[in-house]
């Protein structure tokens, strides 16, 4: 409720929350959606005050790969570029936002950085920034996982007694003194399902249940219960499959909202490097050199100067 009056409240008419005017930006850029948020609700963006939370559910709702920049959202919100550049650091502060670069391989073999904008309904703190830059999120995981697993065949299901009890009750229409009850059927079939997990085809089964029968056959169910335990084929070796090559996560660095520096995101704390928190580098004193070290150096030098020509006086 809050998001809503939020954003009715603050963005204009034609600032559709579902993005439907909203440009693009070029192919491969633009907004990146980060794994794992949880389900939308009223109250993502409540602890943000009104101006973020309404520029943060306008965000949200945009496909990805829409344009984010400053200057594109300042021509579809109500906000100029200095309040919008503004309220995105506090996105990023917030952590519902991160900047960066990512290094992306092309079908022809040429690679490139990129940059990136990626976008969290979920507020997220610098340790799963961290994580997720170096695609150590299980989601991310899971998800990259499962589409390198598109286009899999699906296990074979397991065989249903219907084609054992077809088989069973085809016996007596070939062989007549295999003919069988219904009920023996029933009883039966459970026992030809370790056959076809093995392998066996019907030919197989039949010709295993009907060669060399004694005359006459006095218990056809009773006979065919001892063949299908006693004729049961081994187990086949299972298949080794190659095991497949580990996703590898794509090359990530996050960049400070303030000056652009790229840089680890340990040193990123809030999406800001250190400089522009205003944080000084700690000065390195050197340590001395060792009286050793001084006397010898110097010989050096009253030993070079001795072999330097002197220059004459003119008279």
């Amino acid at each position: 409720m809050a998001e809503a009056k939020l954003s009715s409240a603050l963005l204009p008419a034609h600032a559709s929350p579902l993005g439907s005017s909203h440009p693009m930006a070029n192919p491969g850029y633009g907004k990146r959606t980060a794994p794992g948020q949880h389900p939308r609700s009223p109250h993502d963006f409540a602890d943000l005050p009104p101006r973020e939370a309404a520029i943060a559910a306008y965000i949200d709702r945009l496909p990805d790969g829409a344009d984010i920049s400053v200057k594109t959202l300042a021509k579809t919100l109500p906000y100029g570029q200095c309040a919008l550049r503004t309220a995105l650091n506090r996105l990023q502060q917030a952590g519902h936002l991160r900047r960066g670069r990512e290094h992306l391989t092309a079908e022809s073999g040429s690679a490139r950085w990129i940059t990136r904008s990626w976008f969290s309904r979920t507020a997220r703190d610098d340790g799963w920034w961290a994580s997720f830059t170096r695609g150590d999120v299980p989601e991310a995981r899971r998800e990259a996982q499962a589409r390198e697993a598109q286009g899999e065949a699906p296990e074979r299901g397991r065989p249903t007694r219907s084609r054992a009890h077809i088989l069973l009750a085809a016996l007596g229409r070939t062989t007549p003194s295999l003919s069988l009850s219904q009920a023996d059927c029933a009883a039966l079939a459970p026992l030809l399902l370790p056959w076809f997990e093995r392998g066996a085809t019907d030919e197989t089964i039949r010709q295993a249940l009907t060669t060399g029968l004694p005359t006459p056959v006095h218990s056809p169910a009773a006979l065919l219960r001892t063949r299908l335990t006693s004729k049961l084929p081994p187990e086949p070796e299972p298949e080794r499959k190659p095991e497949p090559d580990p996703v590898r996560p794509p090359l990530r660095m996050l960049e400070c909202a303030t000056c652009r520096a790229p840089g680890a995101p340990e040193a990123l704390p809030g999406g800001t490097c250190g400089a522009c928190r205003g944080e000084r580098a700690p000065t390195r004193h050197k340590a001395p050199l060792p009286a050793a070290s001084v006397h010898a150096r110097a010989a050096e030098i009253r030993a070079a100067m001795s072999l330097k020509p002197r220059e004459r006086t003119p008279v």
